[in-house]
């Protein structure tokens, strides 16, 4: 199969899809252009400050974009390039577009508040409680393998300088980043011209990093760096360090989005790996569920809900602007899925860790019309590391907002406490942290899982809303169901494993009450739609 075909279409279906799709879902959901936002109803200039959607789409993309949809389509193709392929188109229109689109709506119209709260208002605090503690487990898991993931390849090595190289250029980034926030917010310098002078100075960091790899730390010193990082970019003001952050190394994404493309149409790939390579892997892995589970971001993924109702609901300038921002956002990423499943299966036998197969395959491709190879490498590896550090940095501060939400109800002098930003990052961070002596290839499996379960409780909470205010839900209701026996049944057999064959226990038991939280949460969910319907029959 013609590597152009498959990009192409692609490119058609997601283009058609927001156009139309997109389009009738900010219909049946009242799409209001007049009404205020959160940004600017409960703007504190911390936490909620209206922003461009130039830059909000650079922030938002970052973010969920992470090495999710990188990793996942290249681990998944051992089951061929066109289970992968399919899934990510129909997954990232009908499955994880609706799930990002509708969470960042859904917490638009709830003052920016997240998933859990959204729940308070129609399943009560038992709801919130049950769904909040999922999805700061889930956090943690998301920040202690991004953690792993960036430490690594930060790492210094004498024989391969890539790791120094990314590292230094990172941290140049935010050093640039804050001067940026600083000038667009402080000294109301234009995006226009801040954003052109902010990419020549990001290439200008990549060039420098490159040239000059001065930071030098070992793995375990970068894991130090990153968590005093973290911390940092969950308590500061969003204006002056995440949201300029991620805008500026969404250009990196673009840059590397349209070299891998050009790339492509100038080497003019065969797909060399077989279409189908049956329903078990030779580890016994099976198609079903864990090819639903494996390509995670590049077709849905839970943790996109908790970024657009975390941290994009609270910026977001007009309502008009959340379907490019959540729909449209989702189906870049489902872009980034296909071009790394082409990167993986037009070069038969590449082994090695995913983001060294993807790194190579774009580097061929680019080399394709002049780029050397080996700075091909380079600049794709510091893409890859730079997006999982935007992840992290994002996971970071929602899994603070989440800690606070859930005591926000509580008992004044317990409020005091746990409501407290410094409190709740240092508790969030100090979790991640324990979990990072795993490892990220222990981290990752348990992570997917409730990942996507927790997709499956974001569009349950989607669909319970939509019930309640009267709207159109059955767009919803139909992926809820079907990630549910997805995750379920994979989860169940990663506890299995866990427990019962050599596995972690530690992992095996956080599994197991993970989806014991998860049972609870449906349960009440049933109670409470059955209770809603006969009022709704009633009245």
């Amino acid at each position: 199969m013609n590597a152009i075909v498959l990009l192409l279409g692609a490119i058609v279906i997601f283009i058609v899809a927001y156009l139309t799709y997109g389009s009738w879902l900010a219909k049946k959901w009242g799409i209001d252009l007049n009404r205020k936002t959160p940004a600017h109803t409960k703007f504190d200039n911390v936490d909620y400050v209206p922003a461009d959607a130039r830059v909000l789409l650079g922030h938002h993309f970052s973010s969920i974009a992470g090495a999710g949809p990188i990793t996942g389509p290249i681990v998944a193709s051992v089951f061929g390039w066109l289970p992968v392929y399919l899934w990510i188109l129909v997954g990232s229109v009908f499955v994880g577009g609706v799930h990002d689109f509708g969470s960042l709506f859904a917490s638009i119209r709830h003052d920016g508040k997240s998933i859990g709260e959204i729940i308070k208002t129609t399943l009560g605090e038992k709801g919130k409680l049950l769904f909040n503690i999922f999805a700061w487990s889930t956090l943690i898991l998301v920040v202690a393998a991004f953690t792993d993931i960036c430490a690594s390849s930060f790492a210094y090595d004498p024989e391969n300088l890539a790791g120094a190289q990314a590292g230094t250029a990172s941290m140049l980034f935010i050093i640039l980043a804050v001067g940026f926030g600083f000038f667009v917010n402080k000294k109301g310098k234009g995006v226009g011209i801040s954003t052109v002078v902010g990419v020549i100075l990001l290439f200008l960091c990549v060039w420098i990093g490159y040239l000059f790899p001065i930071i030098k730390l070992s793995k375990g010193a970068w894991m130090v760096v990153l968590i005093i990082y973290i911390a940092a970019a969950s308590i500061l003001p969003v204006w002056i360090l995440l949201q300029p952050r991620d805008y500026l190394c969404s250009f990196l994404l673009y840059s590397m989005l349209i070299l891998g493309t050009i790339g492509i149409f100038v080497s003019n790939p065969t797909l060399e790996i077989a279409s189908f390579a049956g329903f078990t892997t030779a580890k016994g892995e099976t198609l079903f569920p864990f090819l639903f589970v494996t390509v995670a971001c590049g077709a849905v993924s839970g943790f996109h809900s908790l970024i657009g109702s975390g941290t994009s609901s609270k910026q977001i300038n007009k309502e008009g602007d959340a379907k490019l921002i959540g729909y449209g956002a989702m189906l870049i990423e489902g872009i980034v899925a296909v071009i790394a499943l082409i990167a993986v299966a037009s070069f038969k036998g590449v082994e090695g860790a995913p983001a060294a197969v993807f790194a190579s395959g774009i580097a061929n491709f680019m080399s394709s019309f002049g780029v050397p190879v080996k700075v091909g490498k380079v600049f794709i590896m510091l893409t890859f590391a730079s997006f999982a550090l935007t992840s992290l940095d994002s996971a970071t501060r929602i899994g603070r907002y989440i800690f606070q939400e859930t005591f926000s109800d509580s008992d004044e002098k317990i409020k005091k406490v746990c409501c407290n930003k410094w409190f709740a990052t240092i508790v969030t961070v100090a979790a991640s942290g324990l979990l990072t002596l795993y490892g990220y290839t222990k981290i990752w499996p348990i992570f997917g899982s409730a990942n996507q379960l927790l997709a499956a409780l974001a569009l349950l909470a989607l669909s319970t809303w939509l019930m309640k205010v009267g709207k159109n839900y059955t767009m919803v209701i139909i992926p809820m169901i079907f990630m549910f026996i997805v995750t379920v049944s994979a989860l169940l057999i990663l506890i299995y494993q866990n427990l019962f064959t050599g596995g972690s226990i530690i992992l095996g038991i956080l599994g197991a009450l993970l989806l014991i939280v998860a049972i609870m949460l449906l349960i009440e969910s049933y109670r409470q739609l059955k209770k809603l319907k006969n009022n709704i029959k009633t009245n």
